[in-house]
């Protein structure tokens, strides 16, 4: 059994929708991090970096329980233990694992900076709303220039590429993005939007953000 600790934001969702995508049984507890229930010392006994995600395995290698942090490790881990999402062949791998590291090393954190000064920054600073406005722009059209040569991020199937990336295109229009300039990331996100998983695991603790 899993265990899941989690809160409805993109880092979150991705293990919330790989956990679906494979089918291993798992309990959500939602750690509320507006009320910085992520420094609580029980949490940091999993998470010290005080983040979510973060799991628990009851049956982790040896078949000891095991926990871990960050969601890429994460999303590898799962990938290995079910032998599923990681592609066919060795280069399928390697290439979806340098997608999921171009989420993780930019597309995330920059993302993330946009978020903040677009949105929640107490005060407006014009320079960093366009600096960061401005990577999104690019980082979209490096996904777009990939994505108009393959069907998905890391190889031609569905694969923790993918479940890393489109948790943070969903808020593209807070990134001050027209997805509509961007056509092979829109019909990417629109097929990957529609899997019943990543619809069943985007409503996992929805309604406590809210």
């Amino acid at each position: 059994m899993i265990t899941l600790y989690t809160w409805p934001t993109p880092n979150g969702k991705k293990i919330q929708i790989m956990l679906e995508e494979t089918g291993l049984p798992y309990k959500a507890v939602p750690i509320n991090i507006s009320a910085d229930e992520q420094f609580a010392p029980d949490f940091l006994k999993i998470s010290p970096n005080n983040k979510i995600p973060a799991i628990v395995d009851s049956d982790g290698p040896g078949g000891k329980p095991y926990s871990l942090f960050e969601s890429g490790a994460i999303l590898i881990y799962l990938a290995g233990k079910t032998n599923a999402l990681l592609g066919k062949t060795e280069t399928d791998r390697y290439d979806i694992l340098q997608w999921l590291m171009f989420q993780m090393g930019g597309l995330g954190p920059m993302l993330g900076q946009a978020h903040h000064f677009r949105i929640y920054a107490p005060e407006k600073i014009s320079y960093a709303v366009h600096r960061y406005t401005q990577e999104a722009h690019r980082l979209y059209g490096v996904m777009n220039q990939r994505l108009s040569k393959s069907a998905y991020l890391g190889c031609k199937t569905y694969s923790i590429a993918d479940i890393a990336a489109w948790p943070w295109i969903s808020s593209y229009e807070r990134q001050g993005i027209n997805l509509e300039e961007f056509p092979h990331v829109k019909r990417w996100f629109d097929g990957i939007g529609r899997r019943p998983a990543v619809i069943r695991g985007c409503a996992l603790f929805a309604d406590l953000r809210k």
